[in-house]
């Protein structure tokens, strides 16, 4: 291709067609043509990028790995500009760039950069602009990849929370069919008893204490079992099925209790007395685990509401931090457990809301906690306290994990830096977090030695000017 038919040709490029004619003969001049075929690799991921690439046509990709195989997160077709721009500080590119169809590239060399923006100023203007939108594009790019990773962890977290209440609805509404049957047979029999006016009032006494909470709090699994034999002997000697001591062990019976129903009801009866009430009480304790497990799944759900704020506009507002925490503190319950670390919020009283994105800052404090997690060992604690300092509120994330080498200390709120295995880390999680702090205008810090770690957040409270001083 000659050069006269170079420049005619970038007459009709989209991004530069609306430079001057001598500005893109200047580029023809001082630049080479190249012809490439798809799979080809025009930047190798870690290798500085040798120059400009203005794409005559073609496809070309930039393919990124997050831990789940490459995944391409920007594409340039023909008129477009990729590779070094005026005044951009890329040095390599983060993954490879790889030619996906057949292209025609005409590249200036990075030594000629300096040229470029002395000859060519409305093309070093135009490119300017390129610049800025691909930094917007790779911005929200990484952003979207963060909350999927997030997401993930969410969900897992959230499918393991869910887990046991719903094993508890589904084991005790099985069972519940089979022991209401039971509660009614009880029901008949203790009607064809015939038992006296004293006798059902001191029924009554004896099945309120059945459906009451154990007197003596939570026992020891051995408490516990010596409890229930000391019944099923009791049961036993008084003629009634030993099996009931399996129910009545879980309620607060005695065997002064027991005794005080034997003094009233005896003989066959007491055996009826005893399972009708043992019967009905099973079925309250049923009904109860499944209340009680509904609770624990509507308390997610509101949890994870608060959390995303699924259900309320983007928009600034005056946040409430001691909310956002507790209910990232619920969301991220089952990877505290699964450590057995303890996680405790410490909020002060009178802690002022904070002006900004509820959505954005909960993402803040559940990737510096889940960070948290991850770096403390098992039986590990993280502390998060959050306090007025003046006009700021300051929220502190410490765990008393191995700390942060001073080698990569200054380096952890860079894109794509990460000290976890492939596959677990994408690198981009602090990024993030440092961003979204700044678009709450806020500020982050970190302050990490052995066996302590420490990350700051500090947020204007609300009704206070930015910069206003302390």
């Amino acid at each position: 291709m000659t050069l006269q038919a170079v420049v005619d040709q970038l007459t009709g490029h989209r991004t530069l067609r609306s430079a001057p004619r001598e500005e893109l003969a200047w580029i023809a001049a001082h630049g080479s043509l190249r012809h490439m075929e798809a799979g080809e690799i025009l930047t190798p991921k870690g290798v500085p990028v040798t120059g400009m690439f203005i794409v005559l046509s073609g496809r070309i990709g930039l393919f990124i790995d997050r831990g789940a195989g490459p995944h391409k997160v920007l594409e340039w077709v023909g008129g477009d500009v990729t590779g070094l721009l005026p005044y951009s500080r890329l040095s390599s590119p983060p993954g490879n760039t790889v030619i996906q169809e057949p292209t025609v590239i005409l590249q200036l060399d990075r030594d000629c950069m300096h040229d470029l923006v002395l000859e060519c100023h409305e093309v070093t203007t135009l490119l300017v602009h390129a610049m800025l939108d691909r930094a917007r594009v790779f911005t929200s790019s990484g952003l979207h990849d963060e909350k999927m990773v997030s997401l993930g962890k969410l969900s897992a977290g959230l499918a393991h929370e869910l887990n046991n209440p719903v094993a508890a609805i589904e084991r005790s509404a099985s069972l519940l069919d089979d022991r209401l049957g039971e509660a009614q047979l009880a029901s008949r029999a203790l009607g064809a008893a015939g038992l006296t006016e004293a006798q059902l009032k001191e029924l009554d006494a004896f099945r309120f204490a059945c459906l009451a909470a154990p007197v003596d709090g939570i026992r020891s699994p051995i408490d516990q079992a010596a409890h229930e034999e000391a019944i099923a002997d009791w049961l036993a000697g008084h003629g009634a099925d030993p099996a009931l001591a399996d129910v009545l062990a879980e309620t607060g019976i005695t065997l002064e209790t027991l005794d005080g129903l034997a003094r009233a009801v005896n003989g066959p009866a007491l055996e009826i007395a005893v399972r009708y009430a043992g019967s009905g009480c099973l079925v309250h304790r049923l009904a109860s685990e499944i209340q009680e497990a509904a609770m624990r799944i509507s308390g997610l759900v509101t949890a994870i509401k608060g959390f995303t704020h699924m259900d309320q506009a983007p928009v600034a507002e005056a946040v409430d931090v001691r909310q956002g925490l507790s209910h990232t503190i619920a969301v991220l319950q089952s990877k505290a457990r699964a450590k057995a670390a303890a996680v405790a919020v410490n909020a002060a009283p009178d802690l002022p809301r904070v002006y900004g994105f509820a959505g954005e800052l909960n993402q803040v404090w559940a990737n510096l906690i889940d960070n948290a997690l991850d770096a403390v060992p098992d039986g590990g604690r993280v502390d998060v306290t959050a306090a007025r300092e003046g006009h700021l509120v300051a929220v502190r994330i410490v765990d008393n994990g191995s700390g942060i080498p001073d080698g990569i200390r200054d380096r952890i709120f860079d894109p794509f830096f990460t000290t976890k295995p492939v596959g677990l880390g994408t690198g981009l999680g602090l990024d993030i977090v440092r961003r979204l702090v700044l678009h709450n205008q806020g500020d982050i810090a970190v302050v990490s030695e052995p066996g302590r770690t420490e990350f700051r957040v500090m947020l204007p409270a609300a009704g206070v000017e930015p910069g206003t001083p302390a």
